[in-house]
Formats: structure tokens, sequence, C-alpha cells
């Protein structure tokens, strides 16, 4: 195997051993009640990730920049509310209808019109590209990767990940597929679905256990467990949103300008 570490989201290098700095996590005993504070400093427990291992949403309008790093600034916060407050709101449709694969094969490298579509290399492969450090690819790839470390934003901790035990790691819609579909994905045609299940503005890599209990939620049901990292979160949920003008519900709105600091 060969061992790289990620330097942009298409080149590589030879590894250089890295101090890997503890991060602590903080974790909620759960979902049920989502805590509408002000994020905290980055410096809190459960902030954001080591330099260059996690990159602001607000810095990041393509999704091809690791991770997910807090938005802490009042000019970023405010900008974060702006966004937030421009969506439209609209109640959930019904499920009627859903399939995964009305929005393509899972992690299709053919879905035109997104960021790294037709590279070669499957989207949960660059993805874990993007967002991985130490990373080992399967003998004679480039693209297939066996073996990374991953700072999960969501908790805030770091997950030495192998592909033996692939479901530790999971890449999240950040915008669930179920939820645009009730959004009006259902009406869209297959192109435009393809690209927002494929799109890596919509794609984050984070510990599988937590993402699972995600399944289809909205700000206003789920949020992260680490605290700091939830305006940055619903930053990005809703620059997906607006990217493909979906609504979002109101309770989904009012949890999100929240999270950023609204009163």
């Amino acid at each position: 195997m060969t061992a790289y570490t990620r330097t942009s989201p298409r080149t590589a290098r030879p590894v250089i051993p890295l101090l890997v700095v503890a991060v602590a996590a903080s974790l909620l005993a759960g979902c049920d009640a989502i805590d509408s504070a002000v994020p905290a400093a980055s410096g809190d427990a459960g902030g954001g990730a080591p330099d260059g291992r996690a990159t602001s949403p607000l810095k990041n309008a393509d999704g091809t920049e690791p991770g997910l790093a807090p938005l802490t600034g009042d000019a970023d916060l405010a900008a974060a509310r702006k966004l937030i407050s421009a969506l439209e709101v609209k109640g959930r449709g019904p499920k009627t209808g859903y399939d995964r694969d009305e929005f393509g094969y899972a992690w299709m490298d053919t879905a035109d019109g997104v960021p790294y579509a037709r590279n070669g290399c499957d989207t949960r492969n660059d993805l874990l590209k993007r967002d991985g450090q130490d990373i080992e690819f399967r003998s004679g790839s480039t693209c297939v990767i066996v073996s990374m470390t991953l700072h999960d934003p969501y908790t805030g901790k770091d997950i030495a990940w192998k592909k033996q035990k692939a479901t530790a790691v999971q890449i999240d819609h950040m915008v669930p597929l179920s939820y645009s579909w009730q959004m009006g994905a259902a009406r869209w045609n297959e192109d435009k679905r393809k690209q927002l299940a494929n799109d890596p503005l919509n794609l984050l890599p984070v510990d599988g256990p937590t993402n699972s209990g995600k399944q289809d939620s909205g700000p206003a049901s789920w949020l992260p467990p680490s605290k700091p990292v939830r305006c940055a979160y619903v930053v990005r949920f809703a620059q997906v949103a607006a990217k493909y003008e979906m609504p979002v519900t109101p309770a989904d709105r009012k949890t999100m300008l929240a999270q950023c600091g609204a009163a």
C-alpha cells in the first residue's frame, strides 16, 4: 500500500508524521431536545479540527474543501443568518414514491454538473480523499481508500478508519434525500436528483453511528452533538437548499437561525 496525506482534493504527497492534537468530544445524551444556543467559541470542547482539516462553509461554496469549521465571528454569524433568512419555507410533502434509486445508484461517478464527476473515482472515495488524513490506497489504485484518519465534525473526535469496518465512517447527505423528496425533489428531473445525491456541497464523511441516528431529519429534529459546529452545519444545509431552490420547513428555518445567534 502507498500512504498519502491530503494536500488538496486532487493531489497527494508522501506522508509526513504529524502530531495529532487531541480534540475533546461533546456528546449529547440524545437529540430529542435541540439546544438553540449561540455556537461556543472555537476553543471550547468539541470545536473545530486542527488547522487545515476543517473549512468554514462560508469559504467553501462548492464543497471541495475539507471538513466543517465552526462559525464564531459576528460578521460570519450575520452572513449565516442572512443566508438562512432568504430560504423559502414550506411544509413537508408526502414521502409517497420515495426510493434511493430515484437519485441514481449510490456514489456514481457520472452525475454531470457537480465537482468530481467523471474523474474515474466514485463519489464516496472522492469524499474520503477530500477529508481524510494519512490516507492509504489499495495497492495499484489512486482511488480506493483502505485506511485513513478522519476528524469527525459531528462529534469532535478523530476516527482511525479501515475499509474492513467501512460503516464506522458514513457519508452524510446533509440535506437527506428523503427530506429533499418531500420538499420538491419528487418533481425534479433525474439529472437534478443525481446531482444532489453526489454534490460534495451536500456530502460530509462523519462518524457512522452518529449519522445513523440522523435518518432523514431536518435541523429542527437533529443537530450534530458537537455544539460549536451547529451553526456551520445549518449553513451548509442552507447552502444546499439555496443551490437547489429547495424550501425548508418553518421549524427547520427557525432552528437554523437560532443556531447562528438569532434571538
